[in-house]
């Protein structure tokens, strides 16, 4: 019995796969959305809400642009030879959901927003994380980073986990605002 519910579960999180890869946007559009919401929200940049987050909103646009730009960086500067494919459970759950859990998680200090964050720093970064994910489709597939908590990850799952990481911060921005 217990098998056969792992295998439905197994076999339900493949098929949930699948038609998450076949909502994947073209590759022109890559991030396009998520970008012009951070943008969107930069006027909501001092609003808080400690039932929802300890931080404002800025920390979290900060943080995720820190995040965008700093694996796009390790992408680019990494070897694609030394690559190897890796299993990970948790990347399976959180990649295949399309869900990182809140407060689980904690981020590198080099991804991490100054106590006092400028809006003209958040505009700088949104820019060049533009710049970066467009330059991210000349990468070498096998181009990798490694992830605390997902291993190493490579392009593709570099750009899913951007995704992901993204759109996470934004809903907590959109729980902030919802006041």
């Amino acid at each position: 019995m217990k098998k056969t519910i792992a295998i439905v579960l197994i076999l339900s999180l493949i098929f949930i796969g699948f038609v998450k890869v076949g909502e994947q946007p073209s590759k022109d559009d890559y991030m396009k959305s998520e970008l012009n919401t951070i943008e969107k929200y930069l006027v909501y940049r001092d609003s808080l809400n400690t039932e929802v987050s300890k931080v404002a909103v800025a920390w979290h646009l900060d943080h995720s642009l820190k995040v965008i730009n700093a694996i796009c960086d390790t992408l680019q500067a990494s070897n694609p030879g030394t690559y190897k494919k890796n299993f990970n459970a948790a990347r399976l759950f959180s990649f295949t959901l399309g869900f990182i859990p809140r407060g689980r998680a904690q981020s590198p200090k080099s991804v991490i927003p100054p106590d006092t964050i400028r809006t003209d720093d958040i505009v700088s970064q949104l820019s060049s994380a533009r710049d970066k994910l467009i330059a991210l489709e000349g990468l070498d597939e096998k181009s990798n980073f490694k992830h605390p908590v997902f291993n190493r990850l490579n392009k593709r799952q570099a750009k899913r986990f951007i995704e992901i990481h993204t759109r996470h911060h934004l809903k907590i921005v959109k729980d902030i605002l919802k006041k």
